[in-house]
């Protein structure tokens, strides 16, 4: 505030209500003389402008008073009335006029002075009244009023005059006679503070003297009358506040029986009413300090910019506001759920809308009342602001537009909230209407709190057979669709309406996930489309309107030509919509997912390997076809296996070394198990199976050793028609099983091999391998050999037992007695028959190569085919009615991770969660291929994984070709949970039903 403002100079200014603020019913007041005065709205006449004596102005009241033309230039004395001990010691006196009437209240011209400065002087008559304010209302400047040190008198210090203390015997009759006229104010100021006042007499106007009207200017009538509408919305605002607390809640939380199931009572109260008690006490203490004011200073209120201030600088204030209307529209939306399907809360809204409190209003009315008071608060704050004079330095005029920034800063804070609630609640709205197609198992994990509805609108596609139009309203060619972008995955849904009124949503297609959208061409030029009416009459075939729709493009990434959509909407304006919401929500996806991996990709090599191609030729190692990791002397190698030969290095670095010139198509490195050490490493080699000291390829690779050593250390295992092999850990065995065809064999023959701890393999005498025609003593036959189906292409491991993958399904066999042990092919279809979902599922899978089987829980496992994955139980037959989860892309090969399944294609790594199917991280990349997961279903040994380098500088270097680089995708943990992680294999028992 300025230094040149004194409180003791007084600030008169009373505004009338500007037009339309006038509640229904209010009347502007009447002169309590009509026949002698005019009404006294007049005064609003602009006045003409000042002739050369600038107090000669119009008197709007005519002439009784004075000239038709000019006012007297007239002193104002001020009357120093005795103290009433029926009022407040500082509420500001009121002067009465001479009328026939019942006494009316007339406020003194003053503000700022101290309430226990009293003037006195003669009983001014109305024309001194209205020539002196009238004159004050053109210059407030020459009000400037001191009190002098040696009486109480107010003198009027300016070039124009003074005011004089004049006769006292005036005074006390004019004391006498203003009692009546206080009591009468103060009894109905404090019937509006207690809401007993009649609702047409709730107006500045209705409690003011007509002559404090007429004496006072326009603007300063209007300025009033706004501070009296903050009085009264605050009043009424704390009154439906605390009506919803008393009507609502209290009963809610203490009905017998209840309303509400105990058990989400609380849950409820809060998601509905929110944060409403915290508000509630804020303005209860506002609505306090605003009434002790006007009580101190009706019917002139200096200001109430400081108590208005005082409650919005608080943080919690605004704070409280935030959170709640933020939060409104889910308040909105479970009441209205909760409405529908709860009879016993329909019942308990009816019989509270009878509340006298209520008067039959809608609890959606008052939930939705802290979210308009703000702007409302603010919109009276801006009109006082505007009606306060600003020729002098009134404190208003910086208080208000601070308290003003205040408010404006929390109601745009809170648009972006209200918007992401809105969008929530639409969501929710979806997600609750949504019906999926009978079968599939889809897990959008639609109830994660960071879920959200980007965008949503009509489409229209064109129907396959894109048939003429048949005479039905849409035409035959054409389906309308609404398309709904979520913040992880793309809908279209055909939308239907219940007889009840609620909406279902059918899915037409599998929902897009983001990762693998693509858009396509948004700029084609606008298509026809022909639209019959709908009246159904027999004019309707052939009466149509054409109607331009505009076509985009979009795809999946995995399925170009079988998952591409072309769809239609309105107009450009629209088109571009969808185009801008797709390009953000795939940006904000990605990154999401980059910034929250369950599974980090670190580049092991970058350069070394490139496929043939450019300047180097034949010189480049080729493409990656087998990768197996192995340490030595406590450093971590990785040996990998090219068509020009093997070659190995330190993980992390780019020095490989050519080890072996032959080109295994896949290997093993046999370290340890527990207190044994097995020190060897396998290749299988023109369908022989070969094995080499595992701590001489270390040496070579380190240039210790000469690869011709290690080329004449190789121990042949098997030499016959090796199809494939696998390396597993069963309990605390290392076993080799490979699967042998021979030469008219309609099916093959599987072997199993327990690797020898080198400790032992010295002892033991050398035993020759069947068909091996050599003697090896680190190798021992497992039982006697199986047999497979001649289709058979892997072996999976379990935790006692192992899986032979093969077209008709996977076969569960003991490795230490394949020949003898019992055999059980899972899935289990042979209830088929007389169950139409299984029968369903089996028609699905038939013909798909099942790649493996992982446990899910306790009670469940997940079955692994190419494109689609289903449960099953441990006795092996379909779980959750026969349901399937359908992969978005055709994968080769899987690992198992903790809680995870990771599935691998040739553009994209899948990992989804086991136990729901739900997709939490996609590695994009090209010619993926997984090297090496582990011997154990849910090893924690690395998982490396090849694929074709990004195209960046590094993979078109000089060296020329194309890189081939290898990967390993490392698994992360939440920061704020460091809780290791329990191996899935921890629980035996899950294959009993196949074990023993």
């Amino acid at each position: 505030m300025s230094s040149h403002y004194h409180p003791s100079r007084p600030y008169i200014s009373i505004p009338q209500p500007p037009p339309g603020i006038l509640p229904s019913g209010a009347q502007r007041p009447t002169n309590p003389s009509p026949s002698t005065r005019p009404d006294p709205w007049a005064f609003e006449v602009t006045p003409p402008p000042f002739a050369e004596n600038q107090y000669a102005l119009h008197n709007p009241w005519g002439e009784e008073n004075g000239s038709p033309n000019t006012l007297r230039h007239r002193t104002l004395s001020l009357i120093n009335l005795p103290s009433d001990s029926s009022r407040p010691p500082s509420r500001v006196s009121s002067i009465q006029a001479s009328t026939t009437n019942a006494p009316l209240a007339f406020p003194e011209p003053q503000i700022y002075r101290s309430v226990s400065q009293r003037v006195s002087g003669h009983k001014p008559s109305a024309s001194d009244i209205s020539a002196e304010n009238l004159r004050l209302r053109h210059d407030p400047s020459i009000a400037s009023f001191r009190s002098t040190q040696s009486t109480n008198s107010w003198y009027y210090d300016d070039d124009y005059g003074s005011i004089s203390n004049e006769s006292h015997g005036e005074e006390e009759q004019l004391s006498k006679s203003l009692s009546g006229v206080s009591l009468t104010s103060d009894e109905g100021l404090a019937r509006f503070q207690s809401g007993e006042l009649p609702e047409n007499d709730q107006e500045w106007h209705r409690l003011v003297p007509p002559e404090a009207i007429e004496a006072l200017g326009k603007i300063e009538v209007q300025r009033q009358s706004v501070i009296f509408e903050v009085f009264k919305a605050e009043r009424e605002y704390v009154s439906d506040l605390e009506a919803v607390q008393d009507v609502y809640i209290t009963p809610l939380m203490n009905a017998n029986p209840p309303i509400i199931q105990p058990n989400r009572l609380q849950g409820f109260i809060s998601e509905v009413f929110g944060n409403f008690s915290q508000i509630l006490a804020h303005h209860q203490r506002m609505l306090g300090a605003l009434f002790a004011r006007q009580r101190d200073q009706h019917p002139l209120i200096q200001s109430i910019a400081d108590i208005v201030l005082d409650t919005t600088l608080k943080s919690d204030f605004r704070s409280a506001y935030e959170i709640y209307i933020k939060h409104y529209p889910l308040s909105e939306s479970q009441h209205r759920k909760e409405l529908r399907n709860n009879t016993a809360y329909q019942s308990f809204m009816q019989s509270a809308s009878s509340d006298s409190r209520i008067r039959k209003r809608d609890l959606i009315t008052f939930l939705s009342r802290p979210v308009t008071r703000l702007p409302r608060l603010n919109l009276l704050l801006e009109q006082i602001l505007k009606l306060t004079d600003k020729e002098y330095e009134h404190p208003d005029l910086e208080t208000l537009p601070i308290i003003l920034g205040i408010l404006s800063d929390c109601i745009k804070s809170t648009q972006p909230g209200i918007e992401a609630a809105e969008s929530k609640v639409k969501f929710w709205a979806l997600c609750e209407s949504l019906v999926f197609r009978k079968g599939e198992i889809i897990d959008m994990d639609l109830y994660d709190k960071g879920r959200s509805l980007v965008y949503s609108g009509p489409v229209s596609r064109k129907n396959r057979s894109e048939g003429s139009v048949t005479g039905s309203w849409s035409g035959s060619g054409w389906t309308d669709l609404s398309a709904a972008l979520l913040d992880n995955y793309l809908l279209f849904t055909r939308e239907e309406q219940r007889p009840n009124g609620v909406y279902k949503r059918h899915l037409m297609s599998r929902p897009l996930y983001l990762s693998f959208l693509r858009l396509g061409s948004f700029s084609a030029p606008p298509e026809t489309r022909k639209e019959h009416p709908k009246d159904g009459s027999v004019l309707s075939g052939l009466l149509y309107q054409s109607t331009p729709l505009y076509p985009f493009t979009i795809y999946h990434e995995a399925s170009k030509q079988s998952r591409r959509y072309t769809l239609y909407v309105a107009n450009e304006s629209i088109r571009k919509k969808w185009h801008n919401f797709l390009l953000d929500a795939i940006a904000v996806h990605k990154v999401r997912q980059e910034g929250n991996m369950y599974f980090s990709p670190d580049a092991l090599s970058r350069q070394f390997f490139r496929i043939s191609g450019g300047s180097n030729g034949n010189k480049n190692p080729g493409r990656i076809n087998a990768v197996v990791p192995f340490s030595f002397n406590s450093r971590q190698f990785i040996a990998v296996a090219c068509p020009t030969g093997m070659y190995a290095a330190i993980r992390g670095r780019e020095n490989f070394r050519k080890v072996l010139n032959v080109q295994p198509t896949s290997m093993a490195a046999l370290q340890s198990l527990g207190s044994k050490t097995f020190n060897k490493f396998i290749v299988h080699l023109n369908n022989s199976l070969l094995s080499y000291p595992l701590d001489m390829i270390a040496q070579v690779a380190l240039g210790q050793v000469e690869p011709k050593v290690l080329a004449a250390s190789v121990e042949k295992i098997v030499s016959n028609e090796v199809v494939f092999f696998k390396h597993l850990h069963v309990g605390q065995r290392v076993l080799i099983v490979y699967a042998v065809k021979k030469l008219l064999q309609v099916t093959l023959s599987l072997h199993v091999l327990e690797v020898v701890d080198v400790n032992d393999s010295a002892l033991t005498p050398k035993r020759e391998q069947r068909g091996s025609g050599k003697s090896s003593n680190s190798f021992r036959a497992f039982g006697d050999a199986g047999y497979a189906p001649k289709d058979a292409f892997d072996v999976t491991p379990l935790v006692k037992t192992i899986g032979i993958c093969a077209r008709g399904g996977i076969l569960i066999v003991d490795p230490t007695n394949i020949a003898g042990g019992r055999v059980t092919v899972v899935p289990d279809f042979s209830g088929a028959s007389t169950n139409q979902p299984l029968a369903n599922l089996k028609s699905r899978v038939d013909g798909l190569k099942p790649l493996g089987l992982i446990r899910s829980n306790s009670s469940e496992l997940l079955v692994i085919y190419e494109t689609v994955g289903c449960y099953i139980t441990k006795h092996g037959t379909p779980s959750r009615s026969s349901g399937y989860i359908k992969w978005e892309s055709k994968i080769d090969s899987f690992a198992q991770r903790g809680t995870h399944v990771l599935l691998f294609s040739a553009l994209f790594i899948e990992i989804r969660d086991i136990l729901t199917g739900r997709i939490v991280q996609v590695i994009e990349g090209e010619d993926i291929r997984l090297m090496y997961a582990g011997p154990t279903p849910d090893s924690h040994e690395l998982i490396l994984v090849a694929m074709r380098g990004d195209g960046g500088q590094e993979d078109k270097g000089l060296k020329g070709g194309v890189v081939d680089k290898i990967v390993e995708l490392q698994e992360t943990s939440e920061i704020s949970d460091v809780r290791a992680r329990t191996p899935t294999t921890a629980v035996p028992a899950m294959w009993e039903e196949w074990d023993m």
